[in-house]
């Protein structure tokens, strides 16, 4: 032990640094939308709305969906619309796996719980400062899709 630092001081300095390091997180924006009734309508367009002021470094953009047993599908097709401030869109078709052959669920979960972090974009640079917006839709061929319990967006800076 360092002298003249007694063990409770020691312990509250080394609580002290970890949160401290903790608090300097790569995460740009993250949210989630639950789905009334964990059902997502056809027309129940997800949107996020992403203040970007950050047009040096990159991102990652993942989705994130939690899912139920009552989910039907052991995957997902998405619609995909962003938007810049310049008025620029882009619209991508996305399909994801949510589990293998066998049904057995990727992503992590708990009881009738499975959450899953869905790749949508790597080594992303904005390249304008102001609002982006992503909005995405289920492209299932059924209009209410069970077993959705929510959907989200997250952006990561990456780390030099």
């Amino acid at each position: 032990m360092i002298k003249g630092i007694n063990r409770y001081s020691f312990v509250l300095i080394l609580t002290y640094l970890i949160l401290l390091s903790s608090c300097s997180s790569n995460i740009v924006f993250t949210d989630s939308l639950v789905m009334p009734e964990k059902t997502w309508r056809l027309l129940d367009i997800s949107a996020f709305k992403i203040p970007i002021t950050d047009t040096v470094n990159s991102n990652n953009i993942f989705f994130t969906i939690r899912t139920g047993s009552s989910y039907p599908f052991r995957n997902i097709y998405l619609f995909v619309t962003t938007s810049s401030p310049d008025g620029t869109s882009i619209t991508d078709t996305l399909q994801y796996n949510l589990a293998d052959e066998n049904g057995k669920w990727y992503g992590k979960g708990f009881g009738d719980i499975h959450e899953l972090n869905l790749p949508y974009k790597s080594n992303v640079y904005f390249p304008v400062k102001g609002t982006y917006q992503f909005k995405i839709q289920h492209g299932m061929r059924i209009e209410n899709l069970k077993g959705v319990y929510d959907f989200g967006l997250r952006i990561e800076k990456i780390s030099k």
